[in-house]
């Protein structure tokens, strides 16, 4: 009977591992699946063409290109390898401008022909239109319409995934404020992070010890949109009052949240490195004649370089995937950051934000699920990282 259940447990326990081991693939799987969809997407939005006339010989365009158009950043020709002749942009609610009902018909039956007429009609004229209302044998110069390409998103300056005709994934300013956030956050979070591991391993009472180190564990369990409330109501106004800002929400906000939210795991972790630092190397450096600090900055950090630099980036990670204390601080402007007083947006800020608008398959949602593959590989390396630190450590001590 021992036997058995000892076999039913080890099958049971296999068959755990096994069924969480696939689960975690078949989710990394979907990840990548949906991500790289976007790649197969039309450039102009799906089912839309980009009508010009007859003589034009511009026969292709960037989606920063067309958005340049229909904004009207852009507006001669010559600028897009074109002759030199005004752009005279048309998009389907332009129709009553140029027609009237009769013309159109009542349920829009003669649009298609009349909109076919016009741009054949006016040389400088590019037309965003349903392909469904394009005459068969029209007289124009359709632009050809490729797919999204790896350059634009990765390379993208532009992050506007619902502009007409032609949204840009430009992913650059999600990375940038990622990275930027992420990277003072450290700054800010280390030195207090050390100073207080150090403080609590090597110069508090066993008393204040035992008082500290639970609390500052709890800070762990607070859950991020409470730092996110702490952030929003007293960090941002006293940034904005401080340097003048017009609004508080900026990086700077962002990252002293994150900095804040991280100070718990680096505390915690440097300060267990430290703690296991063996008793001889401190003894064996007081015996040699060096003070209490002379140990502690020459003896014991080197000794636990190790777990205080798997710490630090295991708070590199908290800061780089937190999401709502971000979100709410940060400003969500997706530009490319020059300052760290300037609002910005972060990749699962991103993600957060605009997934319950998405529609399901289409670009946008497709486009999401590349930024949660791009913050896969970020955290992977992370990840990565705190396991070369470790097996060092390892080898070292042993």
């Amino acid at each position: 009977m021992k036997k058995f259940l000892e076999k039913a447990v080890k099958w049971l326990l296999t068959a755990s591992g096994f069924v969480t081991s696939v689960v975690i693939l078949l989710i990394i799987g979907f990840l990548f699946t949906e991500g790289a969809g976007l790649f197969r997407e039309p450039v102009v939005e799906e089912g839309y063409v980009l009508a010009l006339n007859r003589e034009n010989p511009v026969s292709t365009l960037t989606a920063a290109e067309i958005k340049a158009v229909f904004d009207e950043d852009v507006t001669n020709w010559k600028d897009l390898g074109g002759d030199d002749m005004e752009i005279v942009p048309f998009r389907l609610e332009d129709a009553d401008k140029y027609f009237t009902q009769e013309q159109l018909g009542a349920q829009y039956e003669h649009a298609g022909a009349a909109i076919a007429s016009l741009v054949a009609s006016t040389p400088g004229m590019i037309a965003f239109v349903p392909g469904s209302m394009v005459p068969e044998g029209a007289d124009l110069n359709l632009i050809e319409d490729k797919n999204i390409s790896a350059g634009e998103v990765f390379g993208g300056k532009e992050w506007f995934p619902t502009a007409t005709p032609a949204p840009l994934f430009g992913i650059l300013p999600l990375l940038a404020g990622t990275l930027w956030v992420s990277l003072f956050a450290i700054l800010f979070a280390l030195p207090f992070g050390i100073s207080i591991a150090v403080y609590m391993s090597e110069v508090a009472s066993p008393k204040v010890r035992n008082f500290l180190k639970p609390v500052i564990e709890l800070l762990n369990g607070i859950p991020s949109v409470v730092y996110g409330f702490f952030g929003l109501i007293i960090i941002v106004p006293l940034l904005q009052q401080v340097f003048g800002l017009p609004v508080g929400e900026s990086g700077l906000a962002g990252s002293i949240v994150l900095a804040i939210m991280a100070l718990p795991t680096i505390v915690t972790v440097a300060e267990d490195a430290m703690r296991n630092c063996p008793r001889t190397l401190r003894e064996a450096s007081l015996a040699l004649g060096a003070t209490k600090w002379q140990t502690i900055y020459k003896v014991v950090i080197p000794s636990s370089m190790s777990g205080i630099a798997s710490g630090v980036v295991l708070g590199i990670g908290r800061a780089v995937g937190e999401t709502m204390a971000v979100l709410m601080v940060t400003g969500n402007a997706a530009v490319i950051p020059t300052s760290i007083l300037e609002p910005l947006r972060t990749i699962p800020a991103t993600i957060a934000a605009e997934l319950g608008e998405a529609p399901a398959g289409g670009a946008h949602y497709q486009s999401l699920f590349l930024l949660g593959v791009i913050l896969f590989f970020i955290t992977f390396f992370i990840n990565m990282c705190v396991e070369f630190i470790s097996s060092r450590g390892r080898a070292k001590n042993s």
